[in-house]
């Protein structure tokens, strides 16, 4: 039976290509993943007992918007994080994660046609591929758009020709950026909305990462297009409590906008989705309208970024993230330098390729990096970051990884 052809551009995903590229290779030492971005820092226990406490209502369907009380949460959160008001019945959706509301947002806002021409969809190169797919979902062209250095790890979309930004129904942006931790500040977003206005397409604001950084909060997608008088469908920003409050397994989060796209995702959803638990929910609720716990989240988190500067500050490149929990490491080859990694430590890292997509112009911009995840323990963060700078870093036998090496699988 014939299967559809519009996912074929699509690389395969990354974590099962990594998986082949080290599956045949023993690793040199202890086995530290450093790969996914999945938070290893204390879950509140505030979850387990709000769970428990309203676990009678699994017996219920949840509202398909989602419970009061947490749109009220949620709004109440963007008020004091980014002071902007928003209508908890019209302006917000909660989520089964940010990954659901990214991809659909697509579905649900992106049209068929924009001036009786193929539609494109913008995104950062690399890119989480969930972006990717959506804009394939839809039938769209999607367009990546290179975050290199020389553009301080943000995609320049102004750079793009006006007969493609005529066509683009949809922006994707990630900031706090996955994988750099790159941070878009008032003068980028001021750049970007009003490049959104005089091309008429909606920016889809990635911000999951947003509450983690070192010094400074990343400004919000919301609070810029308010400042700068934006139609008030101009942007939707999405959040999640998997980074924020160490609950990746919770799968909540939200997206938040102008009342029209928030009713289209809702209007999706009535068909082909499914809002989260009401406990889910009630325990999310709680999380939102606790900060205490994403402060000392927030704290740990700055330790390992003062680590990695003392271990790796030397090291070629290197660029301490602003934001996020990355680190994005220039090691000429990423899969050479994951593949020596493993065979010499045991520390598994993700190949920067693996996040970006070839392009004809730009090659793929993620080929000569490393993806580094800072989630373990401190101790553990500290061993790995210190075989990479002895492996990779220089001085190092064998250190800068030739383009071109055998890789396996």
């Amino acid at each position: 039976m014939q299967l559809p052809e519009r996912f074929s551009a699509l690389p395969e995903y990354a974590f099962p290509r990594l998986r082949r590229l080290l599956r045949d290779l023993a690793p040199g030492g202890p086995e530290l993943a450093m790969t996914i971005g999945e938070p290893k820092h204390p879950m509140p226990e505030i979850i387990a007992r709000t769970i428990a406490e309203h676990a009678g209502e699994f017996a219920l369907y949840p509202p398909n918007e989602g419970a009061p009380d947490l749109r009220a949460a949620i709004t109440d959160w963007i008020a004091g994080r980014h002071g902007v008001a928003l209508d908890p019945e019209t302006q917000v959706i909660p989520l089964n994660g940010t990954r659901e509301g990214l991809f659909n947002a697509a579905i649900a806002l992106s049209p068929e046609h924009k001036a009786g021409q193929w539609p494109a969809i913008l995104m950062p190169n690399p890119f989480y591929q969930a972006y990717g797919a959506a804009a394939l979902a839809v039938g769209a062209e999607p367009i990546p758009v290179p975050a290199t250095a020389a553009t301080g790890f943000l995609p320049d979309f102004s750079s793009l020709p006006k007969a493609v930004l005529d066509r683009v129904t949809l922006c994707y942006l990630c900031s706090p950026s996955n994988p750099q931790g790159a941070v878009a500040d008032a003068a980028y977003w001021r750049d970007l909305i009003a490049l959104a206005e005089r091309h008429d397409f909606r920016i889809l604001a990635d911000e999951c990462y947003g509450e983690i950084y070192r010094d400074t909060a990343p400004p919000g997608g919301l609070a810029m297009a308010s400042a700068a008088g934006a139609d008030p469908e101009r942007v939707m920003i999405f959040q999640s409590l998997s980074k924020r409050s160490n609950a990746p397994g919770l799968r909540s989060g939200f997206a938040a906008g102008g009342p029209r796209g928030i009713a289209a995702l809702r209007q999706l959803r009535a068909y082909g989705g499914a809002p989260s638990p009401l406990p889910i929910q009630r325990a999310s609720t709680a999380l939102w309208r606790d900060e205490t716990h994403v402060e000392a989240n927030r704290a740990l988190y700055r330790a390992k970024f003062d680590l990695s500067d003392a271990i790796l500050g030397a090291f070629p490149r290197y660029v301490p993230p602003g934001a996020g929990f990355f680190l994005w490491l220039d090691v000429g080859d990423g899969e050479a330098a994951a593949v020596k990694l493993w065979q010499e430590s045991g520390v598994r890292v993700l190949p920067g390729a693996y996040l970006g997509r070839e392009t004809p112009d730009h090659g793929n911009p993620g080929a000569p990096y490393i993806r580094v995840a800072l989630v373990a323990d401190h101790a553990s963060v500290a061993r790995g970051l210190t075989a990479i700078r002895d492996i990779l870093g220089p001085g190092a036998p064998g250190s800068a990884p030739k383009t071109g090496m055998q890789k396996a699988g």
